[in-house]
């Protein structure tokens, strides 16, 4: 009996000790209200409190920053500052040659002359160049091209030797060639917009290094008057001739301002036209329209001073092959009109076929 009064009252503590760890457990599980969020409470307040109560809660929630965030107007962003390339223009000046006096201040575009650098086009277009000026006549002949007799040299069989043909076999000295090379065309394409655009990337590079020297028209190289004089004469021979135009091309470019040639004139890498243009600074390229007698032959004779070429020889590999770029406005104006086929538009308007950006306009001059 005692014993099961005592099983009984164990049953009844451990039921209680159940009890009061489940309620437990409800209350810190349950969800903690805010001061801000009304309770059923809030329902049974006077008209009055209530008024005040949801006065105070709207001012709380107004003051948050997701409300506000949300409630805040929507502002436009300014718009960017950036001029679009087609829209922009740089300054050229126009020297004269060789006094490199300033001329006249003009204004060209950008998409002429401010193009970024792109290597790969540049790439692509002394590759194409160099193709396409391949001559591709290296040849060979064959067995068949070989002159003489075609008969067998000697029996197949009982000679001691080994098996002959004829005398044009590849394997005697004479004899044809194996796989040789014949005439053929290494030529490759390419677009014509990536190619213009690639020579107007190679002009923009060289006028944003500040190697690209704009001259007047007519450019030639005014060799002395007592020299062409003489020289018209015949009481020069040929040799002084070309030593004299040789020492006056190095004295012009290279850095002897005295005019003597062995440097003891002015100081070095500064000539008579006040900047280093000849071999020390990786010569010179002078373009012009037309050949000018003096100029071209002055340097075909001096030509580790710098080269002259016409608008019809020039390529994109002539544009970055020297230190420097002297071109005449005349010349230029035809090298940008000529490669600005991206730039043109293909549509008739009105039978009128839209052209590209103006070239060089005067704002000083």
């Amino acid at each position: 009996m005692a014993a099961r009064r005592g099983a009984q009252g164990l049953a009844e503590a451990l039921h209680g000790l159940t009890l009061s760890a489940t309620k437990t457990c409800r209350t810190s599980h349950a969800p903690t209200r805010s001061a801000s969020v009304p309770s059923a409470s809030s329902s049974l307040l006077s008209p009055a409190s209530r008024t005040a109560f949801f006065s105070t809660s709207s001012s709380h929630w107004s003051a948050s920053p997701v409300t506000s965030a949300a409630t805040t107007a929507t502002t436009t962003t300014p718009p960017s500052s950036v001029v679009p390339l087609a829209d922009r223009t740089v300054p050229v000046t126009v020297f004269a040659f060789p006094s490199l006096e300033p001329l006249a201040l003009e204004r060209w575009s950008a998409q002429h002359l401010l193009l970024p650098l792109r290597r790969d086009l540049l790439h692509q277009a002394v590759v194409f160049e160099g193709d396409n000026t391949r001559q591709g006549t290296a040849s060979s002949k064959t067995r068949y091209d070989v002159h003489g007799s075609h008969r067998k040299m000697r029996p197949q069989k009982g000679t001691g030797h080994a098996r002959m043909g004829t005398r044009q076999s590849p394997l005697l000295r004479g004899g044809g060639k194996t796989f040789g090379p014949h005439p053929r065309d290494f030529g490759t394409r390419l677009n014509r917009k990536v190619y213009d655009r690639a020579w107007r990337t190679a002009l923009s590079y060289r006028y944003r290094q500040g190697e690209l020297v704009v001259c007047a028209d007519g450019l030639e190289l005014p060799l002395p008057d007592p020299f062409l004089r003489l020289a018209a004469a015949g009481t020069l021979g040929p040799e002084l001739e070309d030593g004299f135009v040789r020492r006056y091309v190095r004295a012009l470019l290279h850095g002897d301002g005295d005019g003597t040639g062995d440097g003891n004139g002015g100081g070095h890498g500064q000539g008579s036209l006040g900047q280093a243009w000849g071999h020390a600074a990786g010569r010179s390229t002078f373009i012009t329209t037309d050949r000018r007698p003096n100029l071209f032959t002055s340097l075909e004779l001096a030509g580790e001073h710098g080269r002259a070429l016409t608008v019809a020889d020039v390529d994109v590999k002539d544009l970055l092959e020297t230190g420097r770029l002297v071109v005449e406005r005349a010349a230029l104006c035809a090298m940008i009109e000529r490669h600005q086929s991206d730039l043109v538009s293909n549509v008739f308007v009105h039978g009128v076929r839209q052209r590209g950006p103006a070239v060089g306009q005067v704002v000083v001059g």
